[in-house]
């Protein structure tokens, strides 16, 4: 279906699917990619970037913003938290920028998710901030990207709680009682702790995963916690990607263990600089990983309307 813009431009239309073609996919993959090499950030975060491909999924629509059939911006919404609006993400080809078509694609979302919704402004800059507040949407939530250089020497030895065991990720094996731990730990959060095998299977299709980087730590023969790691080979950047523990094994160091395992394993590649994802308002995470040398990089913001 094709929705009227609220901003008129000549030509643009705006195009409401539920899946994308192949070549649909591809086409966005290129905008994202040029958005981002003039940005020096991703518009889109990784979740959203895998939801492009692999068919319909539930609760993802996607728009398509074309003027005179060029394909000139791009939105997804994500409707699945049974508890939270629906989650956007937004990008306007840097060429095409200035035109109105973000605040176009913005209204249309407001319309799709019944005027209750949350947005992405990633990297905070001054234009993201400008339309969220043209939007009427006020800021919630800052997710702080972490950096700290690597090397072997300035990472403590992990020191473990007694009876945990530390061993690598065995796909096929491991799925599902890592899902299980992962939505116990991050139930508080919805990105994280609403991965599904589908999810799953995703990443472990991606270029850059790696089981060796994926360490479990047990406990009686239990998963109890987990560090998975994730390289950025074309940036040379080694990332925290995701430290779990299971809630009744926190609070006697075993992130902070994991963490300095994790750190260890991308520093023997060679990789000179790490980084990781925290929610601001995680001031223990935050202390840990201070502790640990790193510092804000950049910053995530989210807005949301009124509710």
């Amino acid at each position: 279906m094709t929705i009227d813009a609220v901003i008129p431009e000549p030509g643009r239309q705006i195009q409401s699917l539920e899946e994308l073609t192949a070549e649909q996919a591809e086409a966005v993959s290129e905008l994202l990619a040029e958005a981002a090499r003039s940005d020096g950030m991703q518009a889109v975060s990784e979740q959203g970037r895998l939801q492009l491909r692999g068919g319909r999924r539930e609760g993802v629509q996607h728009f398509l913003v074309s003027v005179e059939g060029q394909l000139v911006g791009y939105a997804q919404l994500e409707d699945t938290d049974p508890v939270e609006a629906p989650a956007a993400e937004l990008v306007v080809h840097p060429s095409h920028r200035g035109r109105g078509h973000g605040r176009a694609l913005g209204t249309t979302l407001l319309d799709a998710s019944g005027k209750r919704l949350r947005m992405w402004a990633h990297g905070g800059k001054s234009a993201a901030r400008h339309m969220a507040q043209v939007l009427g949407l006020t800021l919630f939530r800052e997710l702080r990207q972490l950096r700290r250089p690597l090397g072997p020497q300035s990472i403590p030895e992990p020191t473990y709680p007694r009876g945990v065991t530390v061993r690598t990720f065995v796909p096929g094996q491991d799925d599902a009682e890592w899902l299980a731990v992962n939505a116990e730990a991050f139930a508080h959060h919805p990105e994280q702790g609403s991965l599904t095998q589908r999810d799953l299977d995703d990443r472990k299709a991606e270029p850059w995963f790696d089981p060796k980087g994926f360490f479990l730590a047990e406990r009686e023969g239990r998963i109890v916690g987990f560090h998975w790691t994730k390289v950025h080979a074309e940036e040379q950047l080694g990332e925290v990607y995701v430290v779990g523990i299971s809630p009744d094994a926190q609070g006697g160091g075993l992130g902070r263990a994991l963490t300095a395992t994790g750190l260890r394993h991308l520093a023997a590649q060679g990789l000179p600089t790490a980084m990781l994802y925290v929610d601001a308002d995680n001031l223990a995470a935050l202390r840990v990983y201070e502790q640990l040398g790193f510092v804000t990089h950049e910053v995530d913001l989210m807005y949301r309307t009124e509710t």
